[in-house]
């Protein structure tokens, strides 16, 4: 079937095109055109904004479900579908530091998910990590890179669309990162107490990320960069939480200032994405939901409770960046992070994933692969 979006500014991926009428066959866009072509059904936004499909790089779980060590391929499946109504069509399901039978569980699931819409790859954020900046990671369960580690990580890599790894300074060394990245695992250094020199250490090894600029992570100082002032001064991208909560909007401006490429947005969110639930539990720790946090019972910040629309809004709102820059973070920055240069961009040829927004930046409407799933 030929469609034709019509009334809402478009966004590329690159610019906002006003008076753009998007033209998709099936799955698929077809056109960026000025008129409704003879034949297609018109689909009339009446404003706001039509966006790629968004991408999101760290989705712990969602619709109730945690990606743990009882995932399976169907689990996967579940998540990106509760997702893709939330406006991410693409995701990189999320294992926080576990056990080694959970982690090749959910490396066993992403395989068999291979496929599956909306299923981008899998981001393994520890085990290896520093217990300094646990955060709400299980420190009974942080530990150094072992060899067999490292091969585990290394097979899984061979086998799935794209691989994100979360790792510190003080469990990895700079030999396991080299060979991480030369069998092209996203490497991103996060939960770390490290020095500026030691974070600069692993982007030598070739890490081309920071997980959560400024959670769970040493912090800028006069004399020391830390890890929040290296990542922010070297070439490396850098995804942020912009919940307002997890860091504060003059901070968010002092950083997409200091970087002009290279932020992009996740959401960092939980089981209760996409849900009414108000607690859950993660690895037997109960998690509460109450006034926009997802917190452990002491008061830590677990996760977020996040779509990326809303982060849009607290981005053009509070912190003052202009919707293309917002929208092009949750969509072509990501994208090309993970070297899929067929996402996060409307044109033709590519798939016809596509997310309405209203004027004030609510979700509208959600279509992957041409048809409306939200």
């Amino acid at each position: 079937m030929r469609q034709a979006f019509t009334g809402a500014k478009v966004f590329d991926g690159q610019r906002l095109l006003h008076g753009a009428v998007v033209v998709t066959e099936g799955k698929t866009v077809s056109d960026i055109a000025d008129h409704v072509p003879p034949g297609a059904k018109e689909v009339a936004l009446g404003g706001g904004f039509l966006l790629p499909g968004l991408i999101d790089l760290q989705v712990n779980g969602g619709g109730g479900r945690m990606v743990d060590a009882q995932t399976d391929a169907a689990a996967l499946a579940a998540i990106c579908a509760t997702h893709a109504r939330l406006g991410a069509t693409g995701i990189l399901p999320t294992l926080i530091t576990d056990t080694d039978e959970a982690m090749d569980q959910v490396i066993a699931a992403g395989i068999a998910a291979i496929g599956t819409p909306g299923f981008l790859g899998l981001h393994l954020e520890g085990p290896h990590l520093d217990p300094r900046r646990k955060g709400a990671h299980d420190p009974r369960l942080i530990r150094p890179m072992t060899g067999a580690d490292l091969s585990r990580l290394l097979g899984a890599a061979e086998k799935l669309p794209a691989l994100m790894v979360t790792l510190a300074p003080a469990s990895v060394s700079p030999d396991q990162v080299a060979a991480l990245s030369a069998a092209g695992v996203i490497v991103s250094i996060g939960h770390s107490e490290c020095t500026g020199a030691e974070a600069q250490s692993l982007i030598a090894a070739g890490a081309r990320c920071a997980t959560h600029l400024f959670n769970a992570m040493s912090q800028i100082a006069n004399r020391e960069p830390g890890l929040a002032g290296t990542a922010l001064t070297r070439g490396i991208a850098c995804g942020l939480i912009a919940d307002g909560i997890h860091v504060h909007p003059d901070v968010m401006r002092l950083a997409l200032a200091a970087k002009s490429e290279g932020i992009f947005l996740v959401s960092d969110c939980m089981a209760a994405a996409g849900t009414d639930q108000t607690e859950f539990r993660l690895g037997g720790r109960r998690i509460m939901r109450r006034d926009g946090r997802l917190t452990l019972e002491d008061g830590t910040l677990a996760g977020a409770d996040l779509t990326l629309p809303r982060a849009f809004q607290v981005l053009t709102g509070p912190v003052g960046v202009t919707p293309e820059r917002a929208f092009a973070m949750a969509s072509r920055i990501p994208a090309d992070l993970i070297a899929r240069p067929d996402l996060g961009r409307i044109a033709p040829g590519l798939a016809a994933d596509l997310v309405a927004l209203t004027p004030e930046l609510d979700l509208a409407a959600v279509w992957q692969a041409g048809d409306r799933c939200a």
